[in-house]
């Protein structure tokens, strides 16, 4: 038996359950019922049965999930860093080293984390998403997450001359931020006491400055020993743009307590190559 479906002009087509006999060694078909007036899904359900499938009242009850990758998040992330191209400014082959460094961007916007949660997160017995399997780094452990930040951190300059000549053009706006973050232990060498703008009374800490261009894209970073002032921090970000990116013209946008006349006094006015409006 099997169900057939008839053109029937401009009405709907008759839906018809048939089934097939040899007559005088001929194959004929005859019709059983008319079932033109059943719901389709139940004419979908007669078919299924039809063909030796079963037919069952409740669809998750024949399903048993055991584990599920979220990955909507994952995929949208790596699609935006891919289409701006970050990925091959850290590196130009497609290597399990730069997977890694993708993996790493991504799930410090997804999931932040440790350096060994996020390498828990990409394993497949320990996942968080589906992160891990779609770049291949199901068996990545942290060791390998540091080495990796070991080569970014010696191609560190290139990448920022890269994202310079992308971002940043004479006479732009560029934007400049200073902060601070508070160290557990003693072992790293820039952890300093200084002023805490986590509150974390008695805790080392170290200072960095983010540079931006007018959108707010990061252009370069620069990390300092936790007792820097923010005035200081600031003379080398004016030599980076001038000596390393080869800007001469451009607009300085910080705070007061940054920016201050004993900056621009001492850094900009009169000094060759710049000029102070």
């Amino acid at each position: 038996m099997y169900i057939e479906r008839i053109p029937n002009r401009n009405s709907p087509p008759a839906v018809l359950l048939r089934e097939s006999y040899r007559e005088e060694g001929k194959v004929r078909k005859r019709t059983l019922a008319n079932l033109s007036k059943l719901p389709s899904e139940t004419v979908d359900d007669l078919k299924i049965l039809l063909k030796g499938g079963k037919a069952v009242e409740d669809l998750e009850a024949i399903f048993k999930i055991i584990r599920s990758r979220p990955h909507g998040h994952v995929a949208a992330t790596l699609s935006s860093l891919r289409k701006l191209g970050l990925h091959t400014l850290i590196d130009g082959s497609n290597s399990r080293r730069r997977r890694i460094i993708e993996a790493m961007i991504v799930a410090r916007i997804v999931k932040p984390a440790s350096k060994l949660a996020t390498a828990r997160g990409l394993d497949g017995e320990t996942f968080f998403s589906s992160l891990g399997e779609v770049l291949g780094l199901e068996g990545a452990d942290e060791d390998e997450l540091y080495l990796a930040m070991d080569f970014l951190l010696e191609r560190q300059g290139e990448i920022e001359n890269n994202l310079a000549k992308l971002h940043l053009k004479e006479g732009c706006l560029v934007l400049y931020e200073f902060s601070s973050t508070y160290l557990e232990g003693k072992a790293c060498p820039l952890a300093k006491y200084g002023y805490n703008r986590d509150k974390k009374l008695g805790k080392l800490q170290i200072v960095f400055g983010v540079l931006c261009n007018e959108k707010g894209c990061p252009i370069a970073v620069e990390v300092f020993q936790g007792n820097t002032s923010d005035p200081k921090t600031f003379t080398n970000q004016i030599h980076k743009v001038s000596s390393r990116f080869g800007i001469k013209r451009v607009v300085w946008v910080g705070d007061r307590g940054m920016i201050t006349q004993g900056r621009i006094r001492e850094d900009l006015k009169n000094k060759e190559g710049f000029e102070k409006t």
